[in-house]
């Protein structure tokens, strides 16, 4: 089976801590690993301020994860966003097999 590639960027709370950033990518690698996803790759974009508020929030700390799994690992995932309170939005793309490729 093979297996696609997908990025999905968080965003978090603005007054969510250090630690709890760090609690959360650990929780989402290890959930993406146990769920048959593999190549997890994460950064750290940062605090940025939105283009609009969100939730009464103007700033918001960016988080991007490209991994490769099954449509079901996104689900899995992104359901486990829904639930979490520290994330205001969330948003997964499917990474086209020739965008990384020069032609």
């Amino acid at each position: 089976m093979a297996l696609n590639s997908y990025e999905t960027i968080y965003i978090l709370k603005p007054d969510v801590t250090e630690d709890k950033n760090l609690t959360l990518v650990n929780e989402y690698k290890l959930l993406i690993k146990k769920s048959g996803g593999q190549n997890v790759f994460v950064q750290h974009r940062g605090r940025r301020h939105l283009s609009y508020n969100i939730t009464h929030y103007y700033d918001g700390i960016y988080v991007q994860m490209n991994y490769e799994g099954s449509g079901a690992l996104v689900q899995i995932l992104e359901r486990s966003m829904r639930f979490n309170e520290s994330i205001v939005r969330y948003l997964t793309v499917k990474q086209n097999a020739l965008q990384g490729m020069s032609i």
